[in-house]
């Protein structure tokens, strides 16, 4: 607890209902010592960051009194650590089956996104898919972007990985992506730079076919 009250307030209250669950401001401000109206500039400021929410909790007497209770949001704001359970059962699955076993999780994993990409760019021209793509990734975290460029190629940048940490120790992710991304677009992709060989963002250099051009 003397690690929380170190903590700027904004993080502190995050934390505070984090553990103790839906909580008054006036709880709150009994908490940090400081007064109701200063903790209530704080909700306001989380509450327009969609990371808390008021709810009414009925009493047993007398009216509802409002508390307030992290969104869904604001999970993300915690640390997680599911790469590294991710990474174990990856490892114990080599040991068990053989590193090709691996390779074919990834594999299955490649068709499935296949299966659920496919029918939104159908009928789509070359433009259309990159850009759906880029969407696509996007719902998936990805912070992807497009670019169209002068001489016909197209530009696809992915600024956050979020399966980072498995990629960089099962290279099957990265080649999986790349071989996705040639299936579902139907012509040449190169990737050019990778997050997890250190580069700043995953770079995929796409070029229309001969008869396209």
């Amino acid at each position: 607890m003397n690690k929380m009250k170190e903590m700027p307030t904004r993080e502190y209250l995050l934390h505070l209902l984090k553990t103790r669950g839906p909580l008054t401001a006036k709880e709150m401000a009994a908490e940090l010592g400081i007064t109701e109206m200063a903790v209530r500039r704080h909700l306001g400021t989380l509450e327009r960051d969609n990371l808390i929410e008021p709810r009414l909790q009925r009493q047993t007497m007398g009216r509802p009194t409002s508390v307030y209770a992290l969104t869904e949001h604001a999970d993300g704001m915690f640390p997680k650590t599911y790469h590294k359970v991710a990474l174990d059962l990856l490892g114990e699955l080599a040991e068990e089956a053989g590193e090709d076993m691996v390779g074919r999780l990834f594999e299955r994993r490649k068709l499935k996104l296949m299966r659920n990409y496919e029918p939104k760019m159908s009928g789509e021209d070359l433009r259309g898919k990159v850009r759906l793509l880029a969407d696509m990734q996007n719902e998936g975290g990805y912070m992807a972007e497009c670019e169209e460029l002068d001489n016909g190629q197209f530009v696809l940048k992915e600024y956050n990985c979020p399966i980072f940490q498995v990629a960089n120790v099962y290279n099957h992710a990265c080649s999986c992506e790349l071989e996705l991304f040639q299936s579902l677009l139907g012509t040449d992709v190169q990737r050019t730079e990778c997050l997890a060989k250190g580069g700043s963002c995953c770079t995929y250099v796409i070029s229309r076919k001969a008869q396209e051009e």
